[in-house]
């Protein structure tokens, strides 16, 4: 196995750990550090890479909310497992959407949108709605998952279709749409976790099966990459959850919509001043 490769994986698991839970997008940003990174991977390889190592986000969202969607749990009354039960409907319904239109456009999608130009554009773009929406902030109509209609959570659902586009963020998209259609922030984050899970399960199969049915099976050095990436995530993830939803109950969403502007106008500068220095290259 090439070490270089498994620093480079470990990196993208930190990165990928702390962006998917925060909604700066966990997609553009390890897109991004793979222009500084480069991994000896195809790019099948890489792109299966992006979405797989979600995985060990999803394992610490069971592990930290295990009891809190276990709807079997001895130690809840009846209704409580009526009500978690009822939050698995909902967060499947909501799961629709995205899944019917990733299935239908994955090629399209990463095959044009997955560029710097695109990360950047939609990092300022959703900076700035956070921006304007905590600006505008109303009292949240539900405070707790029982309020949640099914109707509300379809519609979240069709929110986080918008992350699709690399760049928007899974967690910044649904969280969004979760308090204009009248979520506490709280609720909202929460609900945004729980969708990870079936989006994520089924986005990771579906790339897998897709990467060996196009490529064979894993080299020993690809098999190191995922499970270094996975593991990495999986444990920073654990605090990046813990850190946003203490962060939540005394802090808005503001200091996130600076961030992607910042980012945004960053990565622009950055290979607009790339581009002209190939053209004076190229030119001499």
């Amino acid at each position: 196995m090439d070490f270089l490769d498994l620093l480079y994986s470990a990196i993208l698991g930190v990165i990928q750990g702390i962006t998917e839970w925060l909604p700066i997008s966990s997609t553009g940003h390890l897109l991004l550090a793979q222009e500084f990174l480069n991994m000896n991977t195809t790019k099948d390889f890489m792109d299966m890479f992006n979405v797989v190592i979600q995985f060990g986000s999803i394992l610490a969202v069971i592990v930290l909310y295990f009891h809190k969607l276990n709807p079997f749990s001895p130690k809840k009354t009846l209704r409580e497992k009526s009500e978690t039960l009822h939050l698995w409907v909902k967060v499947l319904i909501a799961a629709v959407p995205g899944a019917v239109i990733g299935f239908l456009f994955d090629d399209i999608i990463t095959g044009y949108l997955y560029n710097p130009l695109t990360i950047a554009i939609a990092l300022i773009l959703y900076g700035i709605l956070f921006i304007v929406l905590e600006s505008r902030h109303k009292k949240p109509q539900i405070s707790a998952f029982p309020q949640m209609t099914y109707k509300v959570a379809l519609l979240i659902g069709v929110f986080q279709v918008l992350a699709l586009i690399p760049g928007t963020s899974r967690s910044g998209s649904t969280i969004l749409g979760a308090v204009v259609l009248g979520c506490s922030r709280y609720v909202a984050a929460e609900f945004s976790f729980f969708l990870a899970i079936p989006m994520m399960l089924g986005a990771s199969g579906y790339k897998v099966l897709k990467f060996i049915l196009g490529n064979g099976s894993f080299s020993a050095n690809e098999w190191g990459i995922l499970l270094v990436g996975t593991v990495v995530s999986f444990l920073v993830s654990l605090f990046a959850i813990k850190f946003l939803m203490n962060y939540i109950k005394k802090h808005d969403f503001k200091a996130f919509g600076w961030y992607r502007i910042a980012l945004g106008v960053i990565v622009i500068l950055y290979f607009a001043l790339f581009a002209a220095d190939r053209l004076v290259s190229v030119a001499a």
